[in-house]
């Protein structure tokens, strides 16, 4: 517990993922003291507009310390840029969450290095507004302030704030924020969810208790929704892959490559293990998504019993190509280099492509895409959120065509949503919960939803017995207690 009592009121202003989804990032404020919970990035942010939305509100300065939920890029993303123009804090997360960010963030680097080559080639000039040269060099050094805290244990972070991480089930690592803040009339408590996981899931643990507290800010993704379960996913792709090992056409699954990737590969070799579905090839064509599989092997403890036998983090190299007969135990095989995506590309089905790129807007998906995008024979497998204006919604829609990569391509690929594969929350999830807090939380502040998602959760929350629930607007201020 905080030592002393602290003179200023202790207060929260949401600067990311405030109505919106990506970029979280919100500062805690309490006699002097200033903590940033996250600092991510916004998604699509590329060339000029990354410089841009690498601009902040406050003076990096002059924050003492970050708390950093978990390794996705829209709560991490921004670190390099605030390390860069001045903080010099530690970064406070858990032991994976450092070694999962030190392959985000690296990979962020080597994307904007690769933006500022062709911005000099296209322009004929260096473009000052990108970091470019030393983009891996502040990667080096975003990592060097981190420190490690293991769950359930408590840190004194500054002088007026104490910090508990728990495990909150979204990715390896993911953490609640738990502060106890010492304030000019006592001790107030706050309490930030992060991303929470979802419950009948078994891949990770179940998320720990949430903390009661003054203050809960809690994310919204998925505030009005409810996620299929496991059996009607497998029902789904069972339809699929069996009308790929028919047919001959390739099913590719666009994935983000933490978290989602790992989900869907463990529950596909599962199931083609179990007869579920028909085994066939699945290889995993994202160089960031094999190490990150490095990692989790790593921590074995992360995971219930059973749940990495077999493949101990092995990560195999696709060389050749073709396979007709998959192993007695499956083991997804995970393509790094390019000239092996390219051979990939080419390659006919029936196989399971789980490309990079979980909205379809960059990565390698798109060049699986270009091949099988007029293919009657091949499927599509959408696992992950759409934003509104990404590929992945334009392919949801009912229309013969589409437009991507400067031209129209007939679209004759099979498009099938699949959304339980989420590591979000759904509203029953939300309510299992929160609902035995009702009675001990002073407000609860919902961020990192859309704007009809988040007051669909406010509205349940209200209903299931919470006196104070808003969603709150980018730069509002809130009181904690």
């Amino acid at each position: 517990m905080p030592s002393f009592r602290g003179t200023q009121n202790p207060a929260v202003t949401f600067w990311g993922a405030a109505q919106s989804v990506t970029g979280s990032m919100h500062l805690v404020e309490v006699s002097g003291d200033r903590i940033l919970l996250d600092c991510g990035s916004v998604r699509s942010e590329r060339g000029p507009s990354r410089a841009r939305a690498a601009s902040f509100p406050f003076e990096p300065a002059a924050i003492d310390a970050v708390v950093l939920s978990h390794a996705h890029s829209d709560h991490c993303g921004n670190l390099p840029h605030l390390v860069r123009q001045g903080f010099a804090g530690p970064i406070y997360c858990t032991p994976a969450t450092r070694d999962l960010i030190a392959l985000m963030l690296g990979d962020s680097a080597r994307i904007q290095e690769e933006d500022a080559r062709v911005h000099g080639i296209v322009s004929g000039e260096p473009d000052d507004g990108l970091p470019s040269v030393s983009a891996r060099h502040w990667v080096e050094q975003t990592l060097s302030q981190c420190i490690v805290v293991p769950y359930n244990e408590s840190v004194q972070v500054t002088p007026h704030a104490e910090l508990r991480l728990l495990d909150a089930g979204h990715i390896l690592g993911s953490a609640m924020v738990a502060l106890t803040l010492a304030g000019p009339r006592g001790d107030v408590t706050l309490t930030f969810t992060g991303d929470l996981g979802r419950r009948g899931l078994p891949f990770l643990h179940q998320a720990d208790a949430v903390p009661a507290a003054d203050l809960i800010l809690c994310e919204s993704t998925y505030g009005g929704r409810l996620h299929q379960d496991v059996d009607a996913m497998a029902d789904i792709l069972a339809r699929v892959i069996e009308r790929s090992a028919t047919e001959g056409g390739v099913v590719l699954i666009p994935a983000f490559s933490l978290g989602r990737t790992q989900l869907v590969v463990h529950y596909l070799e599962r199931w083609m293990e179990c007869g579920r579905l028909p085994r066939l090839p699945i290889f995993v064509d994202s160089p960031l998504a094999a190490g990150i599989a490095d990692v989790y092997a790593r921590y074995p403890e992360s995971f219930p019993d059973g749940v990495v036998r077999g493949r101990g983090g092995e990560v195999v190299g696709v060389s050749p190509l073709s396979t007709t007969s998959p192993p007695h135990h499956l083991t997804s095989r995970y393509v790094r280099s390019p000239q092996e995506s390219d051979d990939l590309a080419e390659q006919s089905g029936p196989c399971v492509i789980v490309a990079s790129g979980g909205m379809c807007d960059g990565g390698r998906i798109v060049k699986h895409l270009r091949r099988h995008v007029d293919d009657p024979r091949a499927s599509l497998v959408l696992v992950s959120y759409q934003a509104p204006d990404s590929l992945g919604r334009k392919m949801l829609e009912r229309k013969p065509t589409i437009r991507f990569h400067g031209r129209n391509w007939n679209k004759w690929i099979e498009v099938v949503e699949v959304n339980g594969f989420s590591g979000h929350a759904d509203r029953d999830d939300f309510l299992a919960y929160l609902g035995p807090l009702a009675e001990r939380t002073g407000k609860v502040r919902l961020v990192h939803g859309e704007p009809g998602q988040a007051w669909a959760l406010a509205d349940t929350l209200s209903d299931a017995g919470f006196a104070d629930v808003d969603v709150p607007a980018r730069e509002e201020t809130v009181p904690i207690g």
